[in-house]
């Protein structure tokens, strides 16, 4: 008798944190890696930037890729992006980390990938991903854009208003959301998706996904695609595809848009996916750091 494979059950956001974790607190000893534990009731594993060594290395990032990052001023801009939580969550006293210090960080596996230079050599885009993205060769990664998502104007008499949404990565004319072990995509009281100019031209307002308490789910994703149709631009979630939750959660926003010519513009890649186009020494990495194994 054979026995089909059992369908592999999801994994939450503080399953896939703790997984994480423990891959980086093995990497971090291993390894000898500059590394801290943050206190509190989630604890994270931070890594730092090794000065002594002959060449500076930090244990959050694959060699290559922190090296290309360092030598280009708009990606090593991004090292310094303050993470949300360490105020309340700390390291050791003296240690000033930031968002792509933190072992589960997506916009640092964004950087690991994207920053590698048989993946990006800052002029071309390997083809491999430039096919599975469709975007052209050419398309040189820009993180952390603040595209504008139009606002309805105010009685103030204002125009021309907008919203400072940021983008984790474009690729010419794509925009990409990055997710790992994030809880979700943010939910949000009718009034502050109710504030964008062209939230009825884009979606089939009463099938957005509705909570009970009345709050739409998918909030960062509602923008992102806003903020999409206002640049003419296409739009991809890029999440780990043991995050169930995260993509039922997209395809419900997905199914609310009602504009076809718009809606074939919007897609999903999981991390896996993406990773059977990397290089192989990249697809080693993510693997061992991630979990990450090519589909």
């Amino acid at each position: 008798m054979t026995h089909k494979n059992p369908i592999p059950i999801p994994w939450s956001a503080s399953l896939l944190r703790r997984d994480l974790n423990a891959r980086a607190q093995h990497l971090a000893t291993t390894g000898r890696l500059l590394h801290e534990q943050t206190t509190g009731n989630s604890p994270s594993i931070l890594f730092g930037r090794e000065e002594d060594a002959e060449q500076a290395r930090h244990g959050n990032f694959h060699p290559a890729s922190y090296a290309a990052i360092c030598a280009n001023p708009n990606w090593s801009r991004r090292l310094n992006k303050v993470h949300t939580a360490h105020r309340r969550v700390r390291a050791r006293a003296d240690w000033h980390w930031m968002e792509l210090d933190c072992a589960n960080s997506s916009d640092a596996l964004l950087m690991n990938i994207f920053c590698h230079p048989l993946v990006s050599n800052g002029n071309t885009l390997a083809a491999s991903v430039a096919n599975l993205l469709s975007v052209e060769s050419t398309a040189q990664p820009c993180f952390g854009i603040h595209p504008g998502v139009p606002l309805h104007d105010s009685s103030s008499g204002r125009t021309n208003l907008k919203d400072r949404t940021e983008i984790d990565l474009q690729l010419d004319n794509l925009f990409v959301e990055a997710k790992l072990t994030e809880s979700g995509f943010q939910n949000a009281k009718p009034r502050l998706i109710e504030r964008y100019r062209d939230l009825e031209a884009v979606f089939d307002i009463p099938r957005l996904p509705w909570t009970m308490d009345g709050t739409t789910q998918g909030y960062q994703l509602i923008r992102n695609v806003l903020a999409a149709f206002a640049s003419d631009a296409s739009f991809c979630v890029l999440c780990d595809a043991r995050r169930r939750d995260l993509i039922e959660v997209w395809y419900s926003v997905l199914s609310a848009v009602h504009r076809p010519t718009f809606a074939w513009r919007l897609k999903l890649l999981t991390w896996q996916e993406l990773a059977a186009a990397l290089p192989q020494d990249l697809q080693q990495f993510l693997e061992v750091k991630y979990g990450i194994e090519p589909a």
